[in-house]
Formats: structure tokens, sequence, C-alpha cells
């Protein structure tokens, strides 16, 4: 595991907080900052350092988005299982190439599609699974953004593999669409640059055309001043509207601890909208009120996975449509 702000962030707490894991290594290139949060962890100084210890069982690929691919080869030919940052990979050809080689060695590749465990998305499918809103004709996934600059990080703002908005907000987006709705029929995909100077996209829109006449759209925008709701569901009987309201990631980063209270709840006023009506036409609305996020049950799902051969959440076949969507 790299000690950015990945690491830092979204992986570290929740290895420390597992007890089926121990939080053993991380590479630091630069500042030596692990230490401080982690007392007695190892820092190395290279990704092949870290992977040529032999006590480590797990490696967390979060490195930039083009080195997903060869670090992901070099872990498994060393003989560990792999748990990698979303894109998984630039295309499905490397994914494939990343499969094969795994079932070569009987080593397990995992998927961090951590939004899938995110507060808000985990309240709109509740909805979406229960069958209130009838059949559904229209859903809007959003992940909107206003940075009207461009971005420090060369890996996502250089026209390299697996650069761009689409490549590093589209897997969420995606992975939360086909987790609900499987494999679409078809896909239809628009790209824009709005930024003065950009190289890469910073806008893209997704539809997704399923059978029955159910419309997915995901979209993403760096130049939102003001946002539209996160999620937008439309069915024969109602609709539902969701602010992205998911606190986990600003918590983490503010230094709170998953064993916080007051960790992964939203903030009041964030309740999604509910609208049904009837077949006289009569409307009712009520509220719709998230249960406390968490990214534990993702590394939960790693845990069992390993160490009990429990099937992941996530499958090889969702990240190869994702991919194909992604590269077309």
């Amino acid at each position: 595991m790299a000690y950015g702000m990945s690491g830092k962030v979204f992986h570290a707490p929740f290895v420390h907080a597992h007890p089926g894991f121990k939080l053993h290594a991380i590479t630091e290139r630069n500042h030596k900052h692990a230490e401080n949060d982690y007392p007695g962890i190892i820092s190395y100084n290279s990704i092949d350092e870290l992977i040529g210890d032999e006590k480590i069982e797990l490696i967390i690929i979060n490195t930039p988005n083009n080195t997903h691919y060869d670090y992901a080869k070099k872990a498994l030919a060393a003989g560990k299982h792999i748990l990698v940052e979303k894109p998984f990979a630039a295309s499905s050809a490397e994914a494939k190439e990343i499969f094969n080689l795994a079932k070569q060695l009987d080593k397990k590749v995992l998927f961090y599609q951590n939004r899938r465990w995110d507060s808000d998305f985990t309240a709109v499918r509740q909805v979406i699974e229960s069958g209130k809103l009838g059949k559904l004709s229209e859903v809007h996934f959003r992940y909107d953004r206003y940075r009207s600059t461009i971005g420090v990080k060369s890996f996502k703002e250089e026209p390299v593999a697996a650069s761009g908005l689409m490549y590093d907000l589209g897997p969420h987006l995606l992975d939360q669409a086909l987790s609900i709705f499987g494999k679409p029929d078809s896909f239809h995909k628009i790209l824009g640059k709005n930024r003065v100077d950009t190289k890469v996209d910073d806008y893209f829109s997704i539809h997704l055309s399923y059978p029955n006449s159910v419309n997915v759209f995901v979209h993403s925008n760096m130049m939102v001043v003001d946002a539209l709701p996160a999620f937008v569901i439309n069915g024969t009987n109602g609709s539902l509207h969701k602010v992205r309201a998911d606190s986990q990631e600003e918590q983490l980063l503010k230094g709170m601890k998953v064993s916080d209270p007051a960790y992964g709840f939203e903030a009041v006023g964030t309740e999604g909208k509910l609208t049904l009506i009837d077949e006289q036409g009569n409307k009712t609305k009520q509220d719709i009120p998230s249960l406390r996020g968490s990214y534990l049950p993702l590394f939960e799902a790693v845990y069992q996975s390993i160490a009990h051969q429990q099937t992941y959440p996530v499958t090889e076949e969702q990240v190869i449509t994702q991919l194909e969507i992604l590269e077309a």
C-alpha cells in the first residue's frame, strides 16, 4: 500500500480496524508519516521492497492508475493476494491477463469499489430494490464537482493510459449501476473537455440501455457550480431524489476514527426525498434517511474471500464490463 491520501484515508484505517488483518508495511517514497499514525509499521522506500516482504500476504495496489497492471502482475508473481484500487486496469485485456495469472498462481484478485458502501447509495439501492417506485424508466447517478484548474497529479491530467475524469469517477458510477442492474444491452458514451488547457476529458455521460425500457445514465462534470441531486430515479409509481451526502471521506480526512460513534452518519437535512403516486393520482412524500455508511464491510469481504473462500461481492465479470465501457 502506498501511503498517500488514498492509503491514509481509504485503506489503512480499515485494515487497522479489522481484527483479521495486521497492518504490517506501507510505501512512502519521500516523507515518512505512517509511523506517527501506526507505531511500529514498516515504511519502505519503494513498491518493489514492499512486494519483496515475505511476511505480507495481501497487497493493496493504490498507486497511479497507469501502474496498476504492472504492480498487480509483480505482486501476484511474488505470491501475494491483491486488492486493487479503481480503475482496476486501463483495459479489459489487461484485466483478463491479470485474472488468468491469478488463477495459475491460486491467488485472489479483489476490487476496491468502496462507493457500493456509501450511505447515500445504499439508501437509494434499498428503495430501488423494494419495488416502491414500480417499473423504472429513468435512473440518473451523478458525481459532479467544480474544479476549474488543472490538477497536479499527472496520471490524471496527462493523456496517458487510464487518465481523465471518466477513468477517475467512471468506475465508481458504473460499478454502482452494474451492481444493481447488471450488464446493459447496449451503451452510448459522450466525453467533453471544458477546462482551459485541459488535455483529458473532464466531462462524461454514459447511457446504459436495459430490457423493458429501463434507461440508466451515469454522469460526471468537473465544471458544476450548483450540483443537481446525485441520484434521481423515476418509476411508474413515483420518484426518488437524493443528494450525495456520504460523510466518510470528509470525516476520514479530518482524522476521525472508524470506531468513533459519529463516523459514517450523514448530516441532518440530506435525507432522500421519495414521492409516490397512487391510482387516483394522490401524491405522498416521505424522507428516506440513510443508514450509517462504512467501508469496513468491504474489508470484511476481502478477509472472508481470502481466509474462507467466500464469494467476493464485486465480480470479475462486472469489472470486465466496466472496463469495456470505459475503453470503448
